[in-house]
């Protein structure tokens, strides 16, 4: 199980259960080796944004277990981890990076992450398995006649088998030869041929794809507008990779027993006051609690987080709690 970044080897009240005092972890990355730059450096943040995230260094935020009431609440003191690659792997990168771990790489994370969802599903009652998939769908393959009211564009993600692009050009060329528009020709063969993420099998093939050479799949995207087609993003290079979502955090968090807080700090077009600008979103897992929860950031651009695409890992120093008035919030 990955550990909490520290800032000394003593400092925090977990213990690994599977872990030897003599025999340290290797993948854990100490403290030294990760540079924690204050918030004011972080780009793309407005002040009010900086000063709230800075009561979160400088104070922190108070956690207890849940359930274990045993337990001493811990204040964690929050710092930005530093930036990872925006390439659609970020919530892997960060997860990996806030975790302090240093042989699981992004691509296990992700292989991770999607197994654990297969094994959790399939225990699942059908209820409980339906309004899942009913959330995939709602995210990936919306029914196009609603949702307008809220939505300018709404988006459709299809995967193409690696080894049938070719076979799916050629259908689409005979439609360009008959007079058909390009943008109408390929919406047509993607949306006959390719495979639609609206349940847990697609999905879990959906998540799995991380934008590399030997991913099985391509990630094909149809936007539209109320008045129809806008864009087909045909992804000619295969680079695309599946955005992890809540329900890959989720899964995240069950795989290792860890809560999981997306910190998110919203700017002056959110129409929110400065004293509520910063939002702490949990997951939780669906199994036991057995270590400290550890934290993402996400810069959020309006009210519901428009264009808000991207993680950033978030360091947490534990120290004792000294007063609960005294942290900047109380998780």
């Amino acid at each position: 199980m990955g550990k909490l970044i520290c800032d000394s080897p003593t400092s925090s009240p977990w213990k690994d259960p599977t872990s030897t005092p003599a025999s340290p972890s290797p993948d854990i990355i100490s403290p030294v080796d990760l540079i924690s730059p204050a918030w004011e450096n972080v780009s793309g943040l407005e002040d009010q944004q900086k000063r709230n995230l800075e009561r979160l260094q400088t104070k922190g935020v108070l956690w207890k277990h849940p359930k274990d009431q045993t337990l001493d609440s811990v204040v964690f003191r929050l710092s930005h981890g530093g930036d990872v690659e925006a390439d659609g792997n970020c919530l892997f990168t960060a997860s990996r990076k806030a975790m302090g771990l240093k042989e699981i790489d992004a691509k296990e994370l992700r292989r991770r992450t999607v197994r654990r969802f297969v094994e959790d599903l399939a225990g699942l009652s059908k209820n409980e398995r339906d309004l899942i998939e009913d959330a995939i769908r709602h995210m990936y393959c919306p029914d196009l006649k609603c949702g307008w009211g809220i939505h300018v564009v709404q988006e459709l993600k299809l995967l193409a088998k690696k080894q049938d692009r070719n076979d799916l050009d050629l259908a689409i060329d005979e439609l360009l030869n008959l007079g058909m528009q390009r943008e109408l020709a390929a919406e047509s063969i993607y949306r006959e041929r390719c495979i639609a993420v609206e349940d847990g099998s697609s999905w879990a093939k959906y998540m799995s794809i991380s934008g590399s050479p030997d991913d099985e799949y391509d990630i094909i995207s149809l936007q539209y507008t109320e008045e129809g087609l806008l864009t087909v993003d045909e992804n000619r290079e295969g680079h695309a990779a599946a955005f992890g979502d809540d329900i890959a955090i989720e899964c995240l968090a069950t795989e290792f027993k860890r809560e999981i807080y997306v910190v998110q700090a919203h700017g002056s077009d959110a129409m929110v006051d400065e004293e509520n600008c910063v939002f702490f979103l949990p997951h939780r897992p669906r199994s036991e609690i057995c270590g400290p929860p550890f934290f993402l950031f996400m810069k959020g651009t309006g009210w519901c987080a428009g264009g808000a695409d991207h993680y950033e890992p978030v360091v947490a120093h534990p120290s004792t709690v000294i007063s609960q008035e005294k942290v900047a919030m109380v998780l």
